[in-house]
């Protein structure tokens, strides 16, 4: 049996979802092909144990039951091929087996499966299931035959190419995943660390943490994820991903992270080494009243205004770190950076010199929105000759884009964080820049106030009309305040010089 190349997986899997083009909304495809991808893996994993045990036990058939032989256990009636024979109900089947497959791995696979409306007829016919099953037959899913990397990488891939074919519905489990490396390769994860992602979507964060310690050869398999994800089949497609990534020790809950913080430890936030993270947007529906009065002290910036929720997100995260070697990085919108609304709430982030890093990045990196992006990275124990000091980084040149979307190539991620380890002043690219610094700025953290853009000539504005907004706004105030100290300057010459 051949290995599967890549561009054969691809092919294979995005065919799965051609299949049902002209039934469901390109939005739903995930709910039903991810989950029998899954299963299809599962069983023929299932499947190649099986036959390396007989090989090992000598064709003792009893050797099958040990549980310890198996990463995960297919119960009887359960495997791909008993749904793939079954003549009619096909979506009974297959609910019937995510069953008792769920409960015969209670500890790792409960709801692993989503709520998809398998048995809907009218949906999906009989017919319609048979053509996913005979499809997803063709291949033998074995470890041999795609190793965890490779259908990590396909699984991926599909996660890209339903975000392209659904627009806006895939917004919440996709992050531009050329920004993630970014952020990893400035957080640099460790062997034996703690990564958590609160609003984790189809955990493409966690991953890429893990990437890169494999990237750097070192010691992968100790690091302990955590996720938090609101939306349910959201939180199963990265349960999945991490399964499918090879990866074990890590826990994912479906839950509201601003109203019910999964990870508690003696009355408190747990907390971790790592927090990568991109909150939702802005979000307006939260309990800004239970936030006020939180038991677990995330208000202790203040407490943000109910329109924007980007706040809540951010205290979360910082009360989420290990005071000696925690560290986040946060992919906002600009606005949090000079939003007037917040600007209490920033004054006080920065005079606890949290914050080590600003990274202005290009529009359009936010997946299917033309908003600009900003990574914040925060050190809750910074080195000591960054302390006091923020440093500004302005990188919306380094950027390419194709087909209306915008990522980051391997020359611009490192050029990003080569400034962020030099942590010095580039002309046109970084500044250092004092606390007091900032205090004159208002305590403003727009980026174009400490760093000057070259700007380049015939370039196209894709941002939304609020993100343009926002940046006349704080421009207009820039302005002001340049004005004002420019009056000050006058008086005092001319009442120094009378």
């Amino acid at each position: 049996m051949s290995k599967i190349s890549m561009a054969e997986l691809e092919s294979y899997l995005w065919d799965s979802a051609v299949l049902l083009r002209t039934n469901i909304d390109a939005g739903e495809y995930k709910q039903y092909i991810f989950p029998l991808l899954f299963f299809k893996r599962l069983c023929d994993v299932y499947d190649e144990e099986c036959e390396n045990i007989l090989k090992e036990y000598n064709g003792d058939k009893t050797a099958l039951e040990f549980e310890e032989n198996h990463k995960f256990i297919i119960p009887k009636g359960a495997h791909w091929n008993d749904v793939r024979n079954t003549p009619e109900n096909v979506g009974s089947a297959i609910v019937e087996a995510f069953h008792k497959i769920e409960n015969a791995n209670a500890a790792q696979l409960t709801g692993i499966f989503g709520d998809g409306a398998w048995t809907n007829k009218n949906r999906l016919s009989d017919r319609l299931f048979k053509d996913l099953l005979e499809h997803f037959s063709s291949k033998t899913l074995s470890l041999a035959n795609c190793p965890e990397d490779e259908l990590g990488q396909g699984y991926e891939y599909l996660i890209k190419k339903f975000a392209d074919d659904s627009g806006h519905t895939a917004q919440e489990f996709y992050t531009n995943r050329t920004v993630v490396h970014l952020m990893t390769e400035i957080l640099k994860p460790q062997p034996g660390e703690s990564i958590y992602d609160p609003t984790c979507g189809s955990a493409g964060m966690l991953i890429s943490a893990i990437s890169y310690l494999q990237q750097q050869g070192l010691e992968w398999r100790n690091v302990s994820l955590y996720g938090q994800e609101i939306n349910a089949l959201t939180a199963a497609i990265g349960r999945m991903n991490l399964f499918l990534h090879g990866i074990q020790d890590f826990s994912i809950v479906n839950d509201d992270t601003l109203a019910r913080p999964a990870f508690i430890e003696n009355g408190r936030l747990r907390t971790f080494d790592v927090c990568l993270a991109n909150p939702p947007y802005s979000i307006k529906q939260w309990n800004r009243e239970a936030f006020s009065k939180d038991p677990y002290g995330r208000n202790f910036l203040g407490t943000p205004p109910q329109g924007r929720a980007d706040y809540a997100f951010f205290q979360h995260i910082l009360k989420s770190l290990k005071e000696d070697t925690g560290r986040c990085a946060i992919l906002f919108p600009h606005g949090v950076l000079f939003r007037n609304e917040e600007k209490e709430m920033r004054e006080n982030l920065i005079k606890r010199d949290y914050v080590e890093c600003v990274i202005g990045l290009a529009a359009n990196l936010f997946y299917n929105s033309p908003m600009e992006a900003c990574i914040v990275i925060c050190r809750m124990n910074k080195p000591k000759e960054h302390e006091g000091k923020i440093l500004f980084i302005n990188a919306v040149n380094e950027v390419t884009r194709k087909n209306a979307q915008s990522y980051l190539e391997e020359k611009h991620i490192q050029k990003i964080a080569e400034a962020y380890e030099k942590y010095t002043d580039i002309k046109g690219l970084s500044q250092v820049v004092t606390i007091n610094e900032t205090a004159e700025n208002d305590y403003s953290l727009s980026i174009p106030l400490y760093v000057k853009s070259e700007i380049k000539e015939n370039t196209e504005d894709n941002r939304s009309l609020d993100s343009i907004y926002e940046s006349w706004e704080e421009n207009s105030k820039l302005a002001f305040r340049s004005y004002k100290k420019l009056n000050e300057m006058i008086k005092s010459v001319v009442e120094n010089h009378g």
